[in-house]
């Protein structure tokens, strides 16, 4: 089996933390890095013990839901109060920052910032980053290569195709049954 990247293994770790997430608009997960080591993880959430978005729905003011805590915030707030420092770290995240938690991630001193996916890429954050030094890394995440039943799931798949055709399905029938396998499976 091939290892999978540092980079890759860190976006997993925010993939995994943005599924504890309590909001209903978008799951976001955080991992903060120092020398290939996590010191902290955050998704956006509530606060402990505050009411939660899929409980009592989202808190919305001006387009936000001000009830939700980022998910960088809560990683950087992990940090603080548990004493790790973030002076040269790199932070992992599974969506573009938004500009309160880019100012937030340049003036403690996080020196990279990975993400999976673009949503709303602010170009003000854009520029502060540029001014303060900060390395933005559009990194993709490849769910499969943490997905070790693939190879399984594969099988039965391919497998039920073949019953399916074998039972009178036109082969008109089964394109579009391949071609989302072919999409879940980046074949």
């Amino acid at each position: 089996m091939e290892r999978i990247t540092w980079d890759q293994f860190f976006m997993a770790q925010c993939h995994l933390l943005a599924v504890r997430s309590t909001c209903t608009r978008l799951a976001v997960g955080a991992t903060i890095v120092r020398d290939n080591r996590i010191i902290a993880g955050g998704y956006n959430g509530s606060i402990s013990g505050g009411d939660h978005c899929i409980d009592h729905g989202c808190y919305v003011v001006g387009n936000h839901c001000v009830r939700t805590i980022h998910a960088e915030m809560n990683a950087l707030l992990q940090c603080a109060k548990y004493g790790s420092p973030v002076d040269g770290s790199s932070l992992y995240v599974t969506h573009f920052p938004c500009l309160q938690c880019s100012k937030a991630i340049i003036q403690s001193g996080i020196r990279t910032v990975n993400y999976a996916k673009d949503y709303k890429n602010d170009e003000y954050a854009l520029k502060l980053f540029e001014q303060s030094g900060v390395e933005i890394r559009h990194i993709p995440f490849d769910e499969s290569k943490v997905d070790f039943a693939k190879d399984g799931k594969m099988e039965l798949i391919n497998d039920l195709l073949v019953e399916m055709e074998a039972l009178g399905a036109s082969t008109e029938k089964l394109v579009p049954f391949k071609r989302r396998v072919d999409d879940l499976f980046g074949n």
